[in-house]
């Protein structure tokens, strides 16, 4: 979805209200630590959603594809980019103008393609309005790239915001293996309608040898999806409410910003690559006609081979990568043919409506097309480090439980609000570098889903509820699909000192306040970086005097 910038102003943050201990907390004055007011999500009243027949049919709006970043410099070392946090309006539901909160224009942002073991530095320029359009609160940013191994400083610390008419400069290393990672907003207490509104981009780590020596679908037949949810007013505004804490009530499947589109396809193999970018809505991904597809990768790149199934479970913050053939899915049907992906039931907590169980719909033509890079090998990736991990090198064990108490959600009984009132000093573990450690995610409820993620890690997924995991869960992860009552153990290594954050992908979880972070400190017990004493965001008026390269 391109968006059509309007001329609502972006403006330097106004802190209108806020007495001497805020305008500290927010980091206004220098050296001050930095934290936010305790502003949240809107309490009003739920506004009106639009009639359901004003939606559009399923299947009748065209796909497309986000745009590809191109960098502003480079040198034999770094791609240098900027993107804008821009407000606008745009056509999502045909005939309706929305506000939505834009990288560049467009929802999602660009696509940045980065290249192995070579640096990406992104500025990000909050261009947005001082107060969202429509929810009234403080436009503030911080940008996580979920899937990078982000320094503390870069990583998108809840705290680490960015205020409209500020500018931060994101450094990236890109020393991890290639994958299909993401960046979306991660500023305190509005993580959900940050994202929500559109401030989300996908992000590609390539290992050109990997690529070259292995035949899977490029270029053209290399697709990124990114899967979402929405509801709309009457007005044609999105539709945002917190009234369920549990679970985001939408009524809208969006694929690339597009609701249920449907995409021309051509008689061969297609890469797809998955991320679920909901509020709260899981998804068991399936084919219409009942045809299997293979999965060739998860959050951390390649699996070590192939894994073909019917039906993909995947939760929010999630990635996956699958190959459809459709070839073999079209055989022997005219041009014009359709077949749907689906929505499966996943025995979650999801709030179904009519149609929530469509996502995209796929028409073959006849056109001709380029055969090269149109197969699945069946050995994809012969080593991962994590992969080689085993539970009798563990040095310690721990337990990370997501529950519900007096009424806030919670990890280890713990809040984010705990951690900001310590000033940012308690922590859920403190980890010794280079040890190998077994984690417990435990969901002790019976009517919650947490789909929960941990900054920096790879890890390797050892069981679920006892049993082995899942065939496609067996690559390497960091997002785990974590139910009702479930139980999940994943082997890590952390490498570097310094803290990060572990939550909930539910953003209205994890915005209220499913939330904790942990701390790997080096053999002389250094703490490395802290993200909350990393340098500040910095005005735009200074901006012409700091270039980027």
């Amino acid at each position: 979805m391109t968006a059509e910038t309007t001329g609502l102003a972006s403006g330097e943050a106004s802190h209108t209200g806020l007495d001497r201990r805020d305008l500290l907390k927010a980091g206004v004055f220098a050296g001050a630590a930095v934290t936010l007011p305790t502003l949240r999500a809107v309490g009003a009243a739920a506004p009106a959603k639009l009639a359901a027949s004003k939606l559009p049919k399923p299947f009748t709006v065209p796909f497309v594809r986000p745009p590809d970043a191109v960098p502003v410099a480079q040198n034999a070392t770094t791609d240098y980019y900027v993107i804008d946090q821009i407000a606008a309006k745009a056509e999502v539901i045909p005939g309706y103008r929305s506000w939505v909160y834009s990288y560049n224009g467009t929802v999602p942002g660009p696509v940045i393609h980065a290249q192995r073991n070579r640096a990406a530095v992104v500025r990000f320029r909050n261009k947005l309005p001082a107060t969202h359009p429509t929810l009234g609160y403080e436009s503030w940013t911080s940008v996580h790239l979920h899937g990078s191994n982000s320094l503390p400083q870069y990583d998108g610390y809840a705290g680490d915001v960015t205020r409209p008419g500020e500018y931060k400069d994101y450094h990236y290393s890109n020393e991890e293996t290639g994958r299909f990672i993401w960046y979306h907003d991660h500023g305190m207490h509005h993580t959900a309608e940050n994202a929500y509104h559109g401030l989300a981009g996908m992000y590609v780590v390539h290992d050109p040898a990997e690529e070259k020596a292995i035949p899977l679908p490029q270029g053209e037949f290399d697709v990124p999806l990114m899967v979402g949810e929405a509801a709309f007013q009457p007005d044609g505004n999105l539709w945002f409410s917190i009234d369920n804490q549990n679970m985001f009530p939408s009524d809208v499947i969006m694929v690339n910003g597009r609701p249920w589109p449907v995409m021309k396809v051509k008689r061969r193999k297609y890469r797809f690559r998955l991320v679920v970018a909901t509020v709260s809505r899981s998804f068991g991904f399936t084919l219409s006609n009942g045809m299997p597809f293979q999965v060739i990768a998860s959050d951390g790149g390649l699996l070590p081979q192939p894994e073909p199934t019917f039906v993909l479970r995947q939760c929010a913050g999630e990635r996956y990568e699958i190959v459809i053939d459709f070839a073999e899915v079209f055989k022997g049907v005219a041009a014009g043919a359709r077949v749907n992906l689906m929505n499966a039931p996943t025995a979650t907590v999801n709030v179904d409506n009519p149609n929530t169980d469509k996502v995209m719909a796929f028409e073959v033509t006849d056109e001709p097309f380029d055969t090269a890079n149109n197969s699945v090998p069946p050995v994809l990736r012969s080593f991962d480090a994590p992969l080689t991990w085993r539970t009798e090198e563990v040095a310690a064990s721990r337990l990370w439980l997501l529950h519900r108490s007096g009424g806030l959600w919670k990890i280890n009984n713990t809040t984010w609000d705990d951690v900001v009132n310590s000033e940012y000093e308690q922590v859920g573990a403190t980890i010794p570098i280079g040890s190998i450690e077994m984690w417990t995610w435990k969901n002790s409820g019976g009517g919650w889903f947490h789909p929960s993620h941990a900054h920096w890690i790879d890890a390797k997924v050892i069981s679920r509820n006892g049993r082995p995991p899942l065939p496609y869960e067996r690559g390497v992860k960091d997002t785990l699909f974590l139910g009702q009552n479930e139980e999940i153990k994943v082997l890590v290594k952390l490498d570097a000192p310094g803290t990060w954050m572990i939550h909930c992908h539910n953003l209205i979880h994890e915005d209220h306040d499913m939330m904790t972070q942990f701390q790997v400190v080096d053999g002389a017990g250094g703490r490395g970086d802290h993200p909350i004493n990393a340098a500040r965001p910095r005005s735009l008026a200074f901006e012409e005097s700091d270039p980027i390269s």
